[in-house]
């Protein structure tokens, strides 16, 4: 048994089989790399878009799919799947284009849901009415990048949005039918330890169904690798990392649905921490560390609840 709740536990659960993600690069770009908000995106995100490597791009949507479950049935014995638009910002395109790339990806029997990666200042009400349609049928995510509640750390790692754009997106998204899950990342440059667990309570105030935490990565041909080349910031050894992931699970509601531990990059793009080529390694470290401390998920939620709480009366 885990000590956390774990997403393939979760749909295996709901679903009585095992279900994998088949990820989809659409052709998307990102308002920060267009030009509406600015040109060279996140300081960690290289050209393919943050963690989409081993996407073929090139192919259409359906091809993407098509392969990738014929992939996950070999390696996982998967029987379903879900459709996963990961690269770049997948809500950012006029609503009827968005809605033939979605109905692309939904074409197959054995396809059972649908899950968007994008950001919280790129889902106006039309985008947020077409994916709430989809509920009726399939099992919907929307998963939004934040990485940190601290605009001082967005405004660094050039996000171009604020944690007040996320927790407004989170509301308007809020009783739909679809699932929300937050992104965050564990590592950023010149946030402390006491800075990141303040991120933890707070996405844990929000009533999120699911969380991904990355650890910090670097990529080559990113503003990040120039300023990890310069000693402007250090990334986080494996101790450290698991450590300070066990803390921030103490703090989650025993509920969310844990869908990612750590970060993974390319291995031939990564520049550090190397220790994030071995995920499996990672995963059993986190396990043998919740263990050591007899420690697990919400160990520590009721403290953050009863602040929450205490400031929001009417909430309660």
């Amino acid at each position: 048994m885990k000590r956390y709740n774990d997403f393939n536990s979760f749909l295996r659960r709901t679903f009585g089989c095992r279900v994998q993600k088949v990820t989809i690069d659409a052709g998307f770009t990102c308002p920060n790399r267009d030009g509406r908000l600015g040109w060279s995106g996140c300081i960690y995100c290289d050209a393919r878009g943050s963690g989409a490597f081993g996407i073929e791009r090139r192919l259409s949507v359906k091809a993407q799919v098509e392969i990738g479950m014929r992939r996950l049935k070999e390696r996982y014995n998967a029987q379903k799947f879900i459709a996963y638009f990961q690269a770049f910002t997948n809500t950012y395109a006029p609503v009827e284009v968005l809605k033939k790339l979605y109905d692309e990806a939904l074409q197959f029997d054995d396809v059972i849901g649908l899950a968007i990666g994008t950001r919280p200042d790129c889902v106006p009400e039309p985008v947020l009415q077409l994916i709430e349609g989809y509920t009726r049928r399939y099992h919907v995510w929307l998963e939004y990048g934040l990485q940190s509640i601290y605009d001082r750390t967005l405004a660094l790692i050039n996000r171009g949005h604020t944690y007040a754009d996320f927790v407004d997106a989170v509301q308007r998204t809020k009783g739909r039918g679809i699932l929300i899950c937050a992104h965050v990342i564990i590592g950023l440059p010149d946030e402390s330890r006491a800075e990141i667990m303040e991120t933890a309570k707070g996405v844990a105030s929000l009533g999120l169904d699911a969380i991904k935490i990355h650890s910090l990565y670097v990529v080559e041909g990113t503003p990040l690798a120039k300023l990890y080349r310069l000693g402007k910031f250090k990334t986080l050894n494996l101790d450290e990392y698991v450590d300070v992931v066990c803390d921030f699970l103490e703090y989650l509601p025993p509920q969310m649905i844990i869908q990612r531990l750590v970060g993974e990059g390319s291995r031939d793009t990564l520049v550090a921490p190397l220790w994030t080529l071995k995920k499996g390694a990672v995963l059993r470290a986190i396990d043998r560390e919740l263990e050591r401390r007899d420690s697990y998920q919400g160990k520590r939620y009721e403290n953050v609840k009863r602040d929450f709480d205490k400031l929001n009366p009417a909430e309660t």
